[in-house]
């Protein structure tokens, strides 16, 4: 069904946003093309985190309240210490192209997607890794043959990965093992012409699911059942539950583009609309 919502606007004027993420009563995110890590408590202005050379994209923290952030051009794992932004691994050697989303288990392990080929020049789409970086720094695949892994959700009681295969426009599951490792593939999805880009994960198990391409965010079900629709006018990009009672959802829209035009449009913008069911699991 297409919902009837009142969506709001948050912030916009951003370059271009991804990686909402509702934490500590506040919305976080990044902004690609300014370099910067944001957050924004409700009815406030956004403020600067912390600004990342190299470009960030994907959020998460570690048991001890220090984030992570995916710095994307030069593909590494940082982390947000006293002293400011430190290396946590270095991913360059394993992914062929930028790093972007993230999500991060309880323990703090990070599991990272990567584009697997230059897509802003329009390269041949090729299948890539979905990496782990340990709580000791280390780093190992856990996946291959992903068709550019992108947003990503854990289950509440930790059990089950499932991440948006952007251009195999489908959700994969995979069971989490007490290493971290990977295993009992399987489609969770099949989404027809929607491309999944940031998701998340509601109380009931269903996914809301951002596609560019369709410029709609989805709530769809386990088998590939969807459940919501909401349209937006530019592309939607990522989202996130969150709010006071975790039932607002945060929608990130905007245009895929080069930074020089992203810079020069500022069309960029963080959506809220109430939903019936408060988010669950990771991010």
């Amino acid at each position: 069904m297409v919902q009837d919502v009142h969506i709001e606007t948050v912030v916009d004027g951003l370059a271009f946003a991804e990686a909402p993420r509702w934490h500590e009563n506040m919305l976080w995110f990044s902004d690609f093309y300014t370099h910067k890590v944001m957050r924004l408590r409700l009815g406030g202005e956004p403020e600067t985190v912390c600004e990342v050379a190299g470009q960030p994209s994907g959020l998460g923290w570690l048991p001890d309240g220090r984030m992570l952030v995916v710095s994307m051009n030069d593909r590494r794992l940082l982390r947000l210490d006293h002293d400011g932004l430190n290396t946590v691994a270095d991913l360059s050697d394993l992914t062929p192209h930028h790093c972007n989303d993230m999500v991060v288990d309880r323990k703090g392990r990070a599991y990272i997607g990567n584009f697997g080929f230059d897509m802003l020049n329009r390269a041949p789409v090729q299948s890539t890794v979905l990496l782990m970086v340990d709580v000791d720094g280390s780093i190992r695949p856990v996946a291959d043959e992903l068709l550019f892994p992108n947003g990503a959700v854990i289950t509440p009681d930790q059990s089950t990965l499932i991440i948006a295969e952007t251009f195999g426009k489908r959700l994969t599951a995979f069971d989490i093992a007490a290493d971290g490792s990977l295993g009992r593939r399987r489609v969770w999805a099949n989404l027809g012409e929607a491309s999944p880009d940031g998701i998340c994960l509601d109380a009931e198990g269903a996914v809301w699911v951002a596609s560019p391409t369709t410029s709609e965010f989805l709530r769809v079900r386990e088998g590939g059942d969807i459940a919501d629709r909401i349209s937006v006018q530019d592309q939607a990009i990522a989202c996130t539950l969150g709010g006071p009672e975790g039932n607002t959802l945060f929608m990130v829209t905007g245009r895929v583009s080069r930074e020089t035009r992203a810079l020069a449009e500022r069309n960029g913008r963080i959506q809220a609309a109430r939903v019936q069911i408060p988010g669950a699991g990771s991010p």
